[in-house]
C-alpha cells in the first residue's frame, strides 16, 4: 500500500505533536550552590518518575543574573520560567515590576493558589509576604552569617572554645594569625571573610545598634553606629592585623577551607563543604557580642524560596503548583536539611529530634535568634551601592570613620531618588513628547519602506525574466535568514533602545514609560560622574591599545623571521587570546592578591615590596590595564603577521641595496605596507577597548574599590541593572555609540587607508 505525500507529511509531522502534545514543561530557574544542585537534580528526577507528563527544566544563575534575567524576560516579553527560586530580598523589586500591558507584577500572589492549612504548616518567616501579600515560600530559612572555626587550629595555640565577644575575637585572632616559617609572610590568618562587601559588614553595624532604614523606610546611615563599625572594620585590618589585606569571597573560603585561616564568617550554604573539609575540625557560633552596647553582632537573616511568575495559567499553573508542594515538602526539606546543615522552614521538621539535636543546626539557630529580617524593600539595591564605597573607603585610609558615615547616607538618598526620578512626569509634557516621537517615528518607517520596498524589492521585479534577475531572488533567499537574525539580534534592540534613551523608564514603569525628550541626555551630560569616567576610559584605551599594537607588531616582526620552533612559539602567543576572558580575567585577579598572589612573589623574589594591587584605585585600574594589555596583543600580533607575509621580499631588497638600515626599512617599508591592515584593526581594537566590560568589572570586582574603577560601560552598566536606572542607561549608551561612531570614522579618513588606490 502506498502512501500519498498527503499522509506522509502528515507521519511526520502531526503524529510527533500528538505525541508529545501532553507533555508540560515546566521551567524553573535557581541560584542553588553547586554542591546543593545535585540533590535538587536528585528530588527533580523523583518527581518527573511520579509525574509523567510533567517535564522539569531546571537552569542555574547566579543571583544577579537570575534577578536581572528574570527581570529582562518577564518584565519585557511576558516569558521567564515558571518557578523561580532565589533570596527573599528579590520579592521587593519582583513585585514592583509590572508585566506589559497589565497592573499585575511580574511574581504571583500566592495566597488564593494554596488553602489555609497548607501555609499552616510553614513557620511565618517562610511566608515572604510583601504589601499584604505572599509572594514567595521558602523552602529552608536563615541564609545567614556566623562564625565558623577552625578547632583544630585552635587546639593548637592552646584554645578551647570560640571567641563569645569582640574583645575575644581580637585576642584569638591575634593568637592564631601566624607566620610559621619566619619568612615575615602570615601563613595562617585568625579570621577571615569578605569583609569589604556591606552584607558582611552589617553584623557589626547592627551589633552596634545601627538599622539600615528608620520607620518611614528611610536610609540611617549617618549613625554613631556605623562610625563604630567603620572603626573596628580598620581596626582589624591595619590595628590588630588579624585579617589579610585584601579578602573577597573565594579568598577567605579557601583559606578556610585549606586550614590557612582559623576563623570565618560566612553564610549556612558554605558549611557543608567545610564538615567535609579534611583540613577543617568544624566548629560553629555566633558573631561575637559588642560589650559596648550589649547587643549581638546581628547578621541579616532571611529566606530562600519559590516564586510563581505571573504570566502562568491553565494546565501549566496546576504542575506548577504540584511541583511547588512537592519541593516543599518533608521529603524535600529532609534531603536538604540533613546533607546541607538547612533550617527547614515546615514547622514539623524543625520539632523533629534529628534536626533540632544537631549541633549545626542549633548553633545555626542561636545566630538567627539575634539577627535582623532582611528588608526586602527594592531600596535595598540603593543601600548596598551607597555602604559599599563607604567601607572601602574606611579600608584603604580614604575616609575617616565619620566622613564615611556621612558619604553613605548622601549615596543612598541620591540613588534612591535617582531609582524612581522620571516616574511622576507631566502629562501634558509627555503627551506633546510622544505626538512629536510618533511623528518622526511614522516619518522614519516611510522612509525605510521606500529604501528597503521600493529601491530594492520593486528592482527585483522590474526584469523577472533576466538572469541579473534570478541571481538576485536567489542571493536574497540565501541572505534572508541571517538578515532576519540580525533585525531581531541587532536593529531592532538599537533603535529600541534609541526610543528609550528619550524615555524616563525605570523600574516602576518599565511598561508604562513616556517619552521625555532630551532629560536623560541632559543629566549624563550634567553629572560630574560622567566626565570623570570618561577621561579615566580614554587612559584605558590609549594605554591598552598603544602596548596591543606595540607588542603585536613586535611579535610579529621576530615570527616573521626564520627562527627553531617558529610554529610552537606562534601556537604559544596566540592562547591568551583564545583562552576566555573570564578564566584570563579571574586568573589574573588571583594574582593579583596583595599576600597571596604570584606578581607580588616576584616582586618579593626581586626584592621589592608587596604592592596592594586591588585596594588602591591606581593599582587597581593599573592591574586591569595589564590583565587586557595580555589579552590584546596576540590578536594584533595575528593581524601584524598576516600582513607582514604579504609585502614582497624584493621590496626589502631594494631598500638594502640603496644602504638603508634595518630601522630605516621598517619605517619606510614595512610600516607604510602594513598600514592599510593595522588601521582597521587598530579601530576594531579601540572599540573594542572601550566597550570592555569583562576584564573590568571581574579584575575590579565590579568598579572596586569604592567604585572608582569604572569605565563608560561598567558604569552604565551598574546604573541599568543595579538601579534600574533604564532610561539614564540608554542615553548614556548612545552617547558611547556616537563617541565610538564619530572617532572611527574620523580616524579611518585621517588615515587616508579606506581611499582607492
Amino acid at each position: 500500500m502506498r502512501f500519498s505525500k498527503l499522509s506522509l507529511l502528515y507521519l511526520i509531522f502531526i503524529i510527533p505533536i500528538f505525541l508529545f502534545s501532553e507533555t508540560i514543561r515546566i521551567h524553573l530557574w535557581h541560584q542553588m550552590e553547586p554542591q546543593k544542585e545535585p540533590s535538587l537534580k536528585t528530588l527533580i528526577s523523583e518527581f518527573e518518575r511520579e509525574n509523567p507528563n510533567i517535564e522539569i527544566i531546571a537552569l542555574h544563575k547566579g543571583t544577579e543574573e537570575l534577578r536581572t534575567g528574570y527581570q529582562a524576560a518577564a518584565a519585557f516579553t511576558g516569558g521567564g520560567p515558571e518557578l523561580v527560586y532565589g533570596p527573599m530580598d528579590q520579592v521587593g523589586p519582583f513585585e514592583v515590576m509590572k508585566l506589559k500591558k497589565s497592573d499585575k507584577s511580574i511574581i504571583m500572589p500566592l495566597e488564593d493558589l494554596f488553602d489555609e492549612d497548607f501555609f499552616a504548616r510553614f513557620s511565618d518567616l517562610a511566608l515572604v509576604k510583601y504589601k499584604g501579600h505572599i509572594y514567595q515560600i521558602a523552602d529552608r530559612l536563615g541564609n545567614h552569617l556566623s562564625l565558623v572555626y577552625n578547632k583544630k587550629l585552635f587546639a593548637e595555640v592552646g584554645l578551647d572554645s570560640p571567641p563569645q565577644t569582640i574583645e575575644e575575637m581580637i585576642e584569638f585572632g591575634k593568637k592564631l594569625t601566624i607566620d610559621k616559617d619566619g619568612d615575615g609572610k602570615i601563613d595562617q590568618y585568625g579570621l577571615v571573610w569578605n569583609y569589604s562587601e556591606p552584607f558582611w559588614f552589617i553584623p557589626f553595624f547592627g551589633g552596634f545598634g545601627g538599622e539600615v532604614f528608620d520607620r518611614n523606610n528611610k536610609p540611617n546611615l549617618n549613625t554613631e553606629a556605623a562610625i563604630k563599625a567603620f572603626q573596628l572594620m580598620d581596626d582589624l585590618k591595619n590595628k590588630y592585623k588579624i585579617i589579610p589585606q585584601e579578602c573577597d569571597y573565594d579568598i577567605a573560603d579557601n583559606k578556610f577551607n585549606q586550614g590557612r585561616a582559623a576563623m570565618i564568617i560566612n553564610g549556612d550554604w558554605s558549611w557543608g563543604k567545610y564538615l567535609k573539609s579534611p583540613k577543617v575540625d568544624f566548629g560553629l557560633t555566633r558573631i561575637p557580642f559588642v560589650n559596648e552596647t550589649g547587643l549581638w553582632s546581628s547578621p541579616y537573616v532571611s529566606a530562600t524560596g519559590y516564586s510563581i511568575n505571573s504570566t502562568v495559567s491553565g494546565t501549566k499553573l496546576d504542575a506548577t503548583k504540584k511541583l511547588l508542594k512537592f519541593l516543599l515538602s518533608e521529603h524535600a526539606q529532609r534531603t536538604f536539611s540533613k546533607e546541607h546543615k538547612s533550617i527547614p522552614s515546615l514547622k514539623s521538621l524543625q520539632s523533629d529530634p534529628s534536626f533540632m539535636n544537631d549541633p549545626v543546626l542549633q548553633e545555626s539557630s542561636k545566630q538567627i535568634e539575634v539577627g535582623t529580617l532582611m528588608p526586602i524593600i527594592p531600596e535595598m539595591r540603593a543601600i548596598w551601592d551607597a555602604m559599599r564605597p563607604a567601607l572601602q573607603n574606611v579600608l584603604g585610609g580614604q575616609m575617616t570613620p565619620i566622613e564615611a558615615a556621612e558619604y553613605q547616607q548622601k549615596l543612598a538618598d541620591e540613588k534612591i531618588n535617582s531609582m524612581y526620578e522620571g516616574s511622576e512626569s507631566s502629562p501634558e509634557k509627555n503627551t506633546l513628547m510622544n505626538t512629536i516621537f510618533i511623528v518622526l517615528g511614522i516619518a522614519l518607517g516611510l522612509f525605510l519602506t521606500y529604501v528597503f520596498i521600493y529601491k530594492f524589492i520593486l528592482i527585483l521585479l522590474k526584469n523577472p525574466k533576466s538572469q541579473e534577475t534570478r541571481n538576485s531572488r536567489f542571493a536574497v533567499i540565501l541572505a534572508a535568514p541571517a538578515a532576519i537574525l540580525m533585525f531581531g539580534m541587532v536593529v531592532y534592540p538599537f533603535f529600541y533602545n534609541i526610543v528609550i534613551s528619550f524615555s524616563n523608564m525605570n523600574m516602576t514603569n518599565v511598561n508604562s514609560w513616556q517619552i521625555v525628550g532630551f532629560t536623560q541626555y541632559i543629566k549624563v551630560f550634567s553629572e560630574q560622574i560622567f566626565y570623570s569616567v570618561f577621561f579615566k576610559t580614554l587612559i584605558w584605551t590609549v594605554m591598552n591599545v598603544f602596548f596591543h599594537v606595540s607588542i603585536g607588531v613586535m611579535l610579529a616582526v621576530l615570527l616573521n623571521r626564520k627562527l627553531p620552533g617558529k610554529t610552537i612559539f606562534r601556537v604559544l602567543l596566540i592562547l591568551p587570546w583564545a583562552v576566555p576572558q573570564y578564566i584570563t580575567a579571574l586568573t589574573w585577579r588571583g594574582m593579583f592578591m596583595s599576600d597571596t598572589g604570584a606578581i607580588n612573589l616576584m616582586l618579593s623574589k626581586i626584592g621589592m615590596e608587596s604592592v596592594n594591587w586591588l585596594s588602591e584605585p591606581t593599582t587597581a585600574f593599573i592591574a586591569c590595564i595589564i590583565t587586557n594589555i595580555w589579552l590584546g596583543f596576540p590578536f594584533m600580533m595575528m593581524i601584524a603577521l598576516g600582513g607582514l607575509q604579504s609585502i614582497p621580499y624584493e621590496l626589502y631588497e631594494a631598500a638594502e641595496i640603496d644602504g638603508a638600515s634595518s630601522w630605516k626599512k621598517f619605517l619606510n617599508v614595512t610600516v607604510p605596507l602594513l598600514k592599510p591592515v593595522m588601521v582597521p584593526a587598530i579601530t576594531l581594537g579601540i572599540v573594542w577597548t572601550f566597550n570592555n566590560l569583562n576584564v573590568m568589572w571581574l579584575v575590579t570586582n565590579g568598579g572596586q574599590p569604592a567604585d572608582k574603577t569604572h569605565i563608560l560601560v561598567s558604569y552604565v552598566y551598574r546604573a541599568a541593572f543595579n538601579l534600574y536606572r533604564y532610561g539614564y542607561a540608554a542615553a548614556f549608551s548612545m552617547i558611547i555609540f556616537v563617541v565610538l561612531v564619530i572617532f572611527s570614522i574620523t580616524f579611518m579618513n585621517k588615515s587616508q587607508v579606506a581611499e582607492k588606490t
